[in-house]
């Protein structure tokens, strides 16, 4: 019995040659225990022993009945041992004619406590096969795309305008998200087998407060700037002929530095103590114990619905504004409009079905399991990040364009880039052609206004889902 004596080792030959039919280590800060020895164990006593994070492997204790850990998870291992059964010490002829109880030879089962909970069952952080191959190909597609958008952007020889800092935010955070499946994807397959060892390790440690900062940072940050596209867009069409409305980068600017204060404070949150990235294996804020905690939850879920109403709200605005024969809205608006439209619904849809379950568990009121949460962790929340980056950037001929014009610079597909520069030129002398028709020599508000609509040309291409 080596309760609470402050032993903080065993050397591994500690055991050897004793047999040992109870061990109590309770109150030790013990890191782990010898590999040798532990086969006469029929009782294990490891409360409150908060260093022990792992056990040596479960075939070492090939005769323990009874086992009362600190972790939860520890008692996986001990789910599936073999069960001994001592009828098969006797032949059965051996047994007959005698009147005895033979209850001592039925199989025994090994008892362990605390049994795992509902929020950290026994299985890997990937419950299922088939999500460990869509978690890794959603998150090369999302880091390698949202890569690509925000380097072809940056390094593109247009100026930076609003749509283009807005596109550039929104990779950016699609990219957070896509860095947190990646970290989840390798732990996964490091742990994969052995999880229950590692979990205790992983939970409490850095690693995990880092990805669940990610996703949550990701998240927020991602619905945040596509509520301000979707506005930006409203505005644009809106407001297309009062020049002096037009959404400028110095304003664009400030509210996106709202975006990121904003994000980075949710993000924090739950590492200074309201709720914890320590509930679940994949690291998101499910601790709704305290009040705050529920609050906490609950606020970032109904801000998430509020931006969904406000971007429904703006394009039903957008779809009666382009109707409206009084604005010179073209045919290209219309088209762009429906279509972004689509784009921004489809990413709300997407999250619908984790806000459901995620306002319903805040309530204490489960309606979907952990390792069923994982599916959707996998198949609905990152879709957005995955596509994102292909739906409004990669698909358009304007970002091709770009991509082109960016391989010219270093040798490569200079034919390609030529014909773009060509375009770009006959498209630029058409439009302002068309600007300056007349007898009279344009004003310099009509070369404002021509200049506006060259631009706004421009703009739309780098927003819309596909070149109208």
């Amino acid at each position: 019995k080596l309760y609470g004596n402050g032993f903080e080792e065993i050397q591994s030959h500690a055991f050897n040659g004793t047999t040992l039919i109870s061990l109590d280590i309770s109150s030790t800060k013990l890191q782990a225990l010898p590999s040798y020895g532990l086969e006469s164990i029929q009782m294990l006593i490891a409360t409150s022993s908060y260093s022990l994070k792992k056990l040596p492997s479960r075939e070492k204790f090939t005769n323990l009945l009874d086992a009362t850990l600190t972790y939860p998870s520890h008692c996986c291992a001990f789910r599936n041992l073999p069960t001994k059964d001592y009828s098969a010490v006797f032949a059965e002829s051996e047994l007959s004619g005698w009147d005895y109880d033979y209850g001592f030879c039925l199989p025994k089962t090994l008892q362990c406590a605390p049994e795992p909970d509902a929020f950290n069952p026994c299985e890997d952080i990937m419950g299922y096969d088939f999500l460990r191959v869509l978690i890794w190909l959603i998150n090369i597609l999302a880091i390698v795309g949202n890569v690509t958008v925000l380097f072809v952007l940056l390094t593109s020889r247009y100026k930076l305008t609003v749509p283009r800092f807005l596109m550039c935010n929104l990779s950016f955070a699609d990219l957070c998200m896509g860095l947190y499946l990646l970290l989840i994807a390798s732990v996964d397959a490091q742990t994969k087998g052995q999880y229950h060892n590692h979990a205790i390790d992983w939970q409490t440690g850095s690693g995990c407060s880092a990805a669940g900062f990610f996703t949550v940072f990701a998240s927020e940050l991602s619905v945040y700037t596509l509520t301000v596209i979707t506005l930006e867009r409203w505005h644009t069409i809106t407001y297309a002929i009062q020049l002096d409305q037009k959404l400028r980068l110095k304003h664009a600017i400030p509210v996106m530095l709202g975006g990121w204060l904003f994000s980075s404070l949710v993000a924090m949150l739950p590492l200074v103590g309201v709720s914890n990235y320590m509930k679940v294996s994949i690291c998101l804020p499910m601790d709704v114990e305290t009040t705050l905690s529920q609050v906490y939850i609950l606020t970032i879920l109904i801000l998430n619905v509020l931006a969904f109403i406000i971007i429904c709200a703006c394009y039903i605005k957008i779809y009666f504004a382009v109707q409206n024969p009084e604005l010179m809205a073209t045919n290209r608006d219309t088209k762009i409009a429906k279509k972004m439209a689509v784009l921004i619904f489809t990413d709300f849809t997407c999250m619908a079905p984790i806000s459901f379950f995620a306002i319903s568990a805040a309530f204490k009121v489960p309606l979907i399991t952990v390792t069923n949460s994982k599916v959707l962790l996998v198949l609905f929340y990152p879709v957005n990040s995955c596509a994102n980056p292909f739906l409004y950037a990669i698909f358009t001929k304007a970002f091709r364009r770009d991509f082109f014009l960016l391989l010219s610079k270093f040798g490569c597909c200079k034919y390609r880039a030529e014909l773009y520069r060509r375009k770009d030129f006959s498209a630029y002398i058409s439009n302002c052609k068309n600007g300056f028709t007349g007898s009279n020599k344009p004003s310099r508000s009509t070369l404002k206004l021509t200049t506006l609509q060259c631009q706004y040309s421009a703009v739309l291409d780098k927003t819309c889902c596909k070149e109208c």
